[in-house]
C-alpha cells in the first residue's frame, strides 16, 4: 500500500454532528524505534507489545460550522480544557487533513482521560493519538456509504496516529504489533503497525508488565528531540543494522519461547535506546539513580531464584517490569518488599498484555 491509498473519494453522506468514542492502549516497545526520516517514517522495524489497562479514553463530539477556512477544537483532560494541547494537535491536523478532508468542516470537541498519570513515562503520546485517529476515522467511516473494511479502517487508523506520534501506530491491536519493514516479517511496512503474523509461544500469551514510576516529572527531553538526534549520530547506522538483527532474532525466540533469549535480547534494547542518548551530541542521561539500583535488584533477584523476571525502558526513568504470568505472584512479592521504595512516592500500575483498542 501507499499513502495514496489512505485519500478517500467523495464523501457522500452529510453529518450535522455526532459523537464518538474510543479507548485505545499505550504499547511498550521490545526492539525499539529511534529514529525517524520525513513524515514519521521509522528509520528502523520495531516490535511491541500492547498494554491492557494503561489507555486513553478519548470522546470526540463534532458539529458542522459555516466558516471552512481553519480548523476547529477545543482538547480537554480529565475535565480541564487544555490550551497548551492545542498547537500538537494542530500540527496533527495539519498532517492529515490530505486523508480526512472532513476536518475543517467541523468544530470538535477533544475530550480525554489517561488510567495512568500524564507524563508519568508511559507513553500517552501513543496511547492519545491512537484514541483520537481512531474517533476521526470512524467520523469518516459515517460519511461514507461503502467503507471498504474492518482491515481497512485498523490501518487507515495506525497510519493516521503515526502522523501524530510514530509508536501509536502500534497502538490500535494487539498483542504483538510490528512497525516498519522487515524483510523476514510478511505484510511489514513503514505505513503503519500489523499484528505480528507468526507462531508465538505459550510462553509470551497474557505476559505481565508491572511499571515502576521512578519519576512522574515531565520528560528531560521530548522523543521528537531525541529521534532527531540520530541524524548526525556516529553509531546511528550500525544502531539500526542491529534493531533488524534483534527482530530477526526475536522471531525464532518468540516461536521457540526461549525465555533467557527473550530477557537478553529485550533488556540490551532497552539499554542500547539508553546508550544511543548518552552519546549522541547533545547528550542526556535519562535514567535516574533509582532506575539503576531497580535493575540491579532485578539481576540479583533473577540470579538467586531462577525467575524470568526482565526489565525494558522507554525514553525515561521509569522501569517496564516483564515476566511470565505464571510468575506473578512471587514477583509482586519482590516488587513489593524490594523495589516499590525505589519508585516515586511508592507508585506502580500492574498491566498486563492487550488486545489492542475498543469502541463505546
Amino acid at each position: 500500500m501507499t499513502e495514496q491509498d489512505f485519500i478517500p473519494k467523495a464523501y457522500l453522506n452529510s453529518i450535522d454532528q455526532g459523537r464518538v468514542t474510543w479507548s485505545s492502549p499505550s504499547n511498550i516497545a521490545l526492539v525499539k524505534y529511534w529514529g525517524k526520516k520525513k513524515d514519521q517514517i521509522p528509520e528502523n522495524p520495531s516490535i511491541s507489545f500492547t498494554l491492557n489497562d494503561c489507555k486513553t479514553t478519548t470522546i470526540l463530539s463534532f458539529s458542522k460550522k459555516e466558516n471552512n477556512d481553519d480548523f476547529s477544537f477545543d482538547v480537554y483532560l480529565d475535565g480541564d480544557k487544555k490550551d497548551d494541547f492545542k498547537p500538537k494537535i494542530e500540527t496533527f491536523f495539519k498532517r492529515i487533513e490530505v486523508y480526512l478532508p472532513f476536518l475543517k468542516n467541523y468544530h470538535f470537541k477533544i475530550e480525554t482521560t489517561n488510567t495512568f498519570p500524564h507524563s508519568s513515562g508511559i507513553a500517552s503520546s501513543a496511547s492519545g493519538m491512537s484514541a483520537l485517529a481512531l474517533c476521526l476515522v470512524s467520523v469518516e467511516k459515517e460519511l461514507i456509504t461503502d467503507f471498504v473494511s474492518n482491515e481497512f479502517f485498523n490501518q487507515k487508523a495506525s497510519f493516521l496516529a503515526r502522523l501524530g506520534s510514530g509508536s501509536a501506530c502500534r497502538s490500535i491491536e494487539g498483542d504483538l504489533i510490528v512497525w516498519g519493514k522487515h524483510n523476514n516479517i510478511k505484510g511489514s511496512n513503514d505505513l503503519f503497525g500489523i499484528k505480528y503474523p507468526y507462531k508465538v509461544h505459550e510462553n509470551f500469551k497474557n505476559y505481565q508488565d508491572t511499571i515502576l514510576l521512578v519519576d512522574k516529572g515531565e520528560k528531560q527531553v521530548s522523543s521528537t528531540i531525541g529521534h532527531n538526534l540520530m541524524y548526525a549520530h556516529s553509531f546511528a547506522q550500525e544502531r539500526f543494522k542491529q534493531a533488524h538483527g534483534n527482530l530477526n532474532t526475536l522471531i525464532s525466540v518468540l516461536e521457540s519461547g526461549d525465555l533467557d533469549a527473550f530477557i537478553a535480547l529485550v533488556e540490551s534494547e532497552a539499554l542500547t535506546l539508553h546508550a544511543m542518548m548518552m552519546t549522541s551530541m547533545p547528550y542526556y542521561i535519562l535514567m535516574k539513580p533509582n532506575t539503576l539500583e531497580i535493575i540491579n535488584k532485578i539481576w540479583i533477584f533473577r540470579k538467586q531464584s531462577g525467575s524470568k523476571i526482565c526489565f525494558t525502558l522507554d525514553a525515561g526513568a521509569n522501569v517496564h517490569v516483564l515476566y511470565p504470568e505464571n510468575e506473578q505472584g512471587p514477583v509482586i512479592e519482590f516488587i513489593k518488599n524490594e523495589l516499590v521504595g525505589y519508585c516515586q512516592n511508592g507508585h506502580y500500575i500492574s498491566d498486563r498484555i492487550g488486545f489492542g483498542a475498543q469502541s463505546s
